[in-house]
């Protein structure tokens, strides 16, 4: 009995023995799992077996936890379709390397050290190509944006866009995400008020004023470096130009031509971006009448520079369908509250009035318009709205109780009324040939709207009568849909006015830079 009561404490004792190895064998293996993902990996030599990796690449020190290393890699190079604009504002501003103090630029400065790109989120193939972008030049960066949108992810429809308004969604969408993740503007602090630097935000110029506000306030898009720039903006007003140095009665644009002459060989001098490119990657807004010959000085500004113009007349010569960018004109009533007024447009069976138009009876199309209809009685062409009239309906009355708004030109082929007619629910038929109508490089303006020939004026009610109830309709909601694309932020948001003018731009950049290697 005693030796069975000693046998049975050896075996309990070896049983401690035999858990607490256990325990300190599980303990060991947790810790050494624990240094191996802290721990730095140094990989000196790998042979390649297939060539898919060069040693270079492999020579390198791991300095992450390798399972978060194998989560940055991206895939492919598909962007998110949610991607937002948020991943990017986190992003710091660098600091201005240059022209402040009056300093004269070089263009050989092997110095300057390439910051290195935060960490990105090691789930996010978004942000993997985002840090890809950052280690590329401004060029690089274009091209290969470029042929990012060339290969765009087919996509049908999409919870921000509304996929009848454009030629291609797909473009557009993939575009405007590299546009969000890739561009950079720097814009020239160069010229006194209120020529450059001075908004003006009211009236029918008024878009090349919010342009310049949004813009110079912007945070995201603008850089103080212009190494990394990939547009260069000129932040001139045409109309504070012709406040300021036209000569009333004089019918001469030399005083504002030669004005624009010297700034441009003043900035070419003193900066090496302008010559860099000749002014390719340089673009100017104005929305006043005059902005395309206020150019003429100047070869590489009319030429070369990206013109953004309310008048996208192409028979002028100047304005260069593909390069140029046709800016909507706005007529900004209340600068405070620039969108008060837009939509409420009453309901297609309360909208009996099939055409409608009142206005100046200047330029070449307009005194025909009336010539043709003016006493047409299911069609209220006008050459002013009669007081007697406006009592009973005022002129927005009108275009919310029409079907179709017709948009002449005047003496330029631009017309506030074609953003009027949108915000008003109304669809545009736009008259005036050789205008280039805005953003068309991805909006489908078939879809809401109707342009007509000037030389088709007498057939403009049988026209308007021949196209069905049907198609009415859609272009009707395809009206109210293209409203957020036309209209100004005081804060931007995305898809508005200001974000499609910018990417309207970066766009037509895009289509001119070429692939030195494609050649």
């Amino acid at each position: 009995m005693k030796e069975l009561f000693l046998w049975c404490v050896r075996l309990r004792m070896n049983s401690r023995k035999l858990i607490f190895a256990g325990a300190m064998t599980t303990v060991a293996a947790a810790l050494l799992h624990l240094w191996f993902l802290s721990h730095p990996l140094t990989v000196s030599s790998y042979n390649s077996s297939n060539g898919s990796m060069q040693p270079s690449q492999l020579s390198e020190t791991l300095q992450e936890p390798r399972i978060y290393r194998i989560q940055h890699l991206p895939a492919n190079s598909i962007i998110s379709q949610n991607s937002s604009i948020e991943v990017m504002q986190s992003v710091p501003v660098e600091g201005r390397a240059g022209d402040s103090n009056g300093k004269r630029w070089k263009t050989d400065d092997k110095s300057k050290v390439i910051p290195t790109p935060p960490p990105p989120s090691p789930r996010s193939p978004t942000l993997s190509l985002q840090r890809y972008i950052w280690t590329l030049t401004p060029i690089e960066a274009l091209l290969f944006a470029k042929k990012e949108i060339d290969h765009a992810p087919i996509i049908t429809e999409d919870a921000e866009l509304y996929a009848p308004l454009f030629r291609n969604i797909s473009v557009f969408k993939r575009s405007y995400e590299l546009m969000e993740m890739t561009l950079r503007v720097y814009i020239y602090s160069n010229g006194k008020r209120p020529i450059f630097h001075h908004p003006y935000l009211r009236g029918i110029y008024a878009s090349e004023g919010w342009f310049m506000k949004l813009m110079r306030g912007n945070k995201h898009f603008v850089t103080e470096d212009p190494e990394k720039a990939h547009l260069f903006y000129l932040p001139y007003s045409v109309r504070q130009l012709q406040l300021a140095l036209y000569v009333p009665n004089s019918h001469s644009m030399k005083p504002l031509t030669n004005f624009l002459r010297d700034y441009v060989n003043m900035i070419a001098a003193k900066y090496p971006f302008w010559n860099r490119t000749h002014g390719s990657d340089h673009f100017f807004v104005a929305c006043h009448d005059w902005g395309p010959y206020t150019t003429v000085a100047h070869t590489e500004l009319k030429e070369n520079a990206i013109k953004v113009l309310c008048n996208a007349d192409l028979s002028e010569g100047i304005f260069v369908a593909g390069k140029d960018v046709s800016l909507p004109e706005t007529t900004i009533k209340f600068p405070k509250k620039p969108q008060r007024h837009i939509g409420g447009g009453n309901r297609v069976s309360q909208r009996p009035i099939l055409a409608f138009f009142a206005g100046y009876m200047h330029g070449r199309v307009r005194p025909i318009l009336l010539k043709y209809w003016k006493d047409d009685e299911d069609m209220k062409i006008y050459r002013r709205l009669p007081h007697l009239v406006s009592k009973e309906m005022s002129y927005i009355q009108h275009m919310k109780s029409s079907r179709y708004c017709i948009c002449p030109m005047g003496y330029e082929v631009n017309s506030p009324r074609i953003v009027e007619a949108i915000y008003y629910e109304c669809v545009p038929v736009i008259i005036a040939d050789n205008f280039v109508l805005p953003f068309g490089e991805v909006l489908d303006w078939s879809a809401f709207s109707v342009v007509i020939p000037e030389k088709d004026i007498p057939k403009l009610k049988e026209i308007l009568l021949a196209i069905p109830l049907r198609k009415y309709l859609e272009m009707q909601v395809n009206v109210k849909m293209v409203q957020k694309h036309f209209v100004w932020h005081p804060v931007p948001i995305k898809y508005d006015l200001f974000h499609m003018v910018l990417h309207s731009i970066w766009f037509n950049r895009l289509n001119q830079i070429q692939d030195p290697q494609s050649h």
